[in-house]
């Protein structure tokens, strides 16, 4: 958690989805420096809530419900949804219809900032040796990556009709440290994700603005140079963990196309209906 909050801007009400999931645990401590009241939502009961929270229990997938939880929203942290490769069906629910209805609960609510959890598998299958920017077309690696590239283009329509403004994070890997060699380029800790989730709730102005969610690593599969004007700096780096990956990851299969692609073993993982 950041020694001191990444600026002095506030918002009233401040949702975060998907409150209970890996990333929103993280952030539930950290968002409620930027709000006077941090609304919490996930589909599974979050017990009760702390000083200056509110808790709602919705599945993305009721409109109803999703509806009324927009009600008094500036500004929404969108983590919630389907967050690794599934048969169709749950994925459909939450990643694509559970989209719609944030999106129109949105529009009918008047809230006009939206930070999108998208994910670096809406690109999966660019080689790693290659370096892409936040313009480069969707090569989802999954049926994940393709609801996530859905999400992109829903934000894009509800900012050119209706003046919602959205950045979608494509998200690499956000973990206490990076795991394996490929996460040396992927990693994103969590103090450069509250940076970047405050960057993108506080631009002056985003339209639709698509960023790679990636610390300052060495190596690097994205460019995020189109995406400066939210103000996002990562000012942590994998590289102090590389020599202890390398130690427990000397070699790699490089036929494998987990090896091969962005997308790492999300390539390997055959959608399924």
């Amino acid at each position: 958690m950041l020694a001191q909050p990444a600026t002095p801007l506030k918002f009233n009400r401040l949702l975060l989805t998907g409150a209970a999931g890996n990333l929103g645990r993280e952030l539930r401590p950290r968002l409620k420096a930027y709000c006077e009241v941090l609304r919490l939502s996930h589909r599974s009961d979050l017990g009760a809530p702390a000083a200056g929270e509110e808790v709602f229990t919705a599945d993305l997938a009721d409109k109803d419900r999703v509806h009324a939880m927009l009600a008094d929203v500036d500004a929404v942290v969108h983590m919630g949804g389907v967050s690794t490769e599934q048969p169709w069906e749950p994925i459909l629910a939450g990643n694509i219809v559970g989209m719609v209805n944030l999106y129109e609960a949105a529009r009918l609510h008047g809230t006009k900032r939206i930070v999108f959890a998208s994910s670096n598998h809406v690109t999966g299958f660019y080689r790693q040796d290659e370096v892409i920017t936040p313009r480069a077309a969707p090569r989802p690696d999954g049926f994940y990556g393709l609801s996530k590239a859905f999400g992109e283009d829903l934000a894009q329509l509800y900012w050119d009709r209706w003046g919602i403004e959205t950045v979608s994070l494509r998200i690499g890997s956000s973990f206490t440290e990076p795991r394996d060699r490929r996460m040396l380029a992927t990693w994103l800790s969590y103090d450069d994700l509250e940076r970047l989730i405050v960057a993108a709730l506080t631009a002056p102005i985003v339209g639709h603005s698509i960023i790679y969610g990636v610390s300052d690593n060495q190596t690097s599969w994205w460019d995020n140079t189109p995406a400066r004007h939210i103000g996002y700096r990562p000012q942590d780096s994998s590289d102090v963990f590389r020599p202890a990956v390398e130690a427990r990851q000397p070699a790699i299969d490089r036929h494998d196309p987990a090896a091969l692609y962005q997308g790492g073993a999300f390539v390997k993982a055959a959608p399924h209906g």
